[in-house]
């Protein structure tokens, strides 16, 4: 199918020079964010540090804001500042992904980068197919599709996806996230010596355990983190519940305890990962100094997608900036990556500064790209303190009840709607700010908050109000955002002919 792969590949990039200036021109654009080059960006794949460099493969629709038969788009980078944008991964083109290269993970084998992926199919009748494909490259650039490696085992339904593959010891896992006959989400769990041939050992986690959690787990990901395992998943099905599960669908974790030889994960109840509106299918990588990596994708499947306004300008979604996971008292604490701070310029700092009864405004404050961290003094002395941000979006604290929450107007800018989270204590913020996104770090990472926000691009103001007393120090940088380049072989592919 090579003269498929090739077709698909010109008709992708005729569409980024199509459209280019289009995106380009959208106000509401991120500086420090991974953006598509034009159409839909969704689930991060193959998030991998693989000889010195990061690699961040994407689902990927060129041709329309809306899903379809996705390719695998691919940026890199050598300090998660400096992106350049690669030839395109993978593309439909072969009969077993022939409705989408579905996620996946990446792995380094004999100094091989080698791509797992979920091919999806539907076939004449309209049902749906699924298969667990392989493709292996020697640049960490072009890949060769080895084909499918797993097909679906009986007692699944063909909601059967994204692999994540890692290496214990001496022999390779993949955790898949699925669906059974009757319609509970699990995982399961293959094992390989050879990346090629793989056995099903069985279920390490469903529904059924945790008195239902969701009729399908997409986007796994099993990881050793501080002495325990952490599984991640993103649960489709969840019913809201209080200030829990208020998203079309969820992303979060347990921690326990993989027994590889049984196939079980002994683990406590699942935490949500994120408090925000746009979190979902987060994706981890180990880089070469230990640390855990995290990038999550900055949208939800069914969730106002087609209310965004950046659909007019031919492209929608991001990612998430890179954070750093560690485990605190039984507890994922995420921070944002140390590179991030190479970003900072014109810093702005004030000290034992006091909000009573009262709205502070500071004009340092006002722009669209920065980050901001506040350090609180005694956090019982008031009874709420509010950062209105560009009158489009509120972080609040209610000290009585202890519940952060982050409130912001609709998509469609008709109704104002929130999350929250409780804590026991408020003791710092941090807010990164980009155009039309905002993350918001609570208590250095205690918890998080991602979201898309969409204001009044002539209301580019921040202010602080109480009830109460609130005393607090402040930090304000600018931030330079993402510097973004083309690979000489991306272009010179954009140029060829079918």
């Amino acid at each position: 199918m090579q003269n498929k792969d090739r077709s698909l590949r010109k008709k992708a990039y005729e569409e980024i020079k199509k459209y280019q200036e289009v995106v380009d021109s959208d106000p509401y654009r991120l500086d420090y964010h991974l953006m598509p080059p034009v159409g839909l960006m969704n689930d991060p794949n193959g998030l991998i540090h693989w000889k010195g460099e990061f690699h961040v493969f994407f689902q990927w629709m060129p041709f329309k804001t809306g899903h379809g038969a996705k390719f695998w788009g691919h940026y890199s980078s050598r300090d998660l500042i400096h992106w350049t944008w690669q030839p395109i991964a993978l593309t439909p083109s072969e009969w077993y992904e022939q409705n989408g290269c579905y996620s996946g993970s990446a792995v380094n084998h004999e100094g091989k980068l080698n791509v797992f992926y979920t091919g999806n199919v539907k076939n004449d009748k309209g049902e749906r197919e699924t298969y667990q494909c392989l493709a292996v490259s020697e640049d960490g650039i072009h890949f060769e599709k080895k084909g499918v490696v797993i097909h679906l085992p009986e007692g699944y339904s063909a909601h059967f996806r994204d692999p994540k593959v890692w290496k214990h010891q001496d022999k390779w896992y993949m955790i898949i996230g699925a669906q059974t006959k009757e319609q509970l989400g699990c995982a399961v769990l293959y094992t390989s010596d050879d990346l090629m041939g793989w056995e099903l050992k069985g279920e390490i986690s469903s529904s059924k355990e945790h008195d239902y959690l969701g009729y399908m787990w997409e986007c796994p990901d099993l990881f050793h983190l501080d002495d325990i395992d952490v599984f991640m998943f993103s649960p489709q099905g969840l019913g809201s519940q209080g200030i829990h599960y208020n998203n079309v669908h969820q992303s979060g974790y347990v921690i326990g305890e993989l027994d590889y030889d049984r196939a079980v994960l002994h683990h406590g109840p699942f935490c949500e990962l994120d408090r925000g509106f746009e979190f979902y299918a987060p994706q981890t990588t180990l880089d070469d100094e230990g640390r855990r990596i995290l990038i999550g994708w900055m949208g939800v499947p069914d969730q106002d997608e087609e209310k965004q306004p950046t659909r007019a300008y031919k492209w929608i979604h991001n990612m998430t900036i890179p954070r750093e996971l560690r485990v605190k008292k039984g507890k994922i604490r995420q921070s944002p990556v140390k590179e991030l701070k190479k970003m900072r310029r014109n810093l702005f700092q004030k000290k034992d500064l006091k909000v009573n009864d009262e709205s502070l405004h500071l004009s340092e404050l006002d722009g669209a790209v920065m980050e901001v961290f506040l350090k609180f003094g005694d956090a019982d002395a008031f009874n709420r303190f509010e950062i209105d941000l560009f009158d489009y979006a509120k972080v609040i604290y209610q000290n009585e009840t202890k519940v952060l929450t982050l409130e912001r107007k609709n998509v469609d800018n008709k109704s104002i709607e929130s999350r929250s989270c409780q804590i026991s204590k408020l003791e710092t913020l941090q807010l990164f700010i980009d155009h039309s996104s905002i993350e918001v770090f609570v208590n250095e990472g205690e918890e998080v908050f991602t979201a898309r926000i969409f204001p009044d691009k002539k209301n580019a103001s921040i202010h602080f109000s109480a009830s109460g007393s609130v005393t607090f120090d402040l930090w304000k940088w600018d931030l330079t955002g993402y510097t973004y380049q083309t690979s000489e072989k991306a272009m010179r592919e954009a140029n060829k002919n079918p």
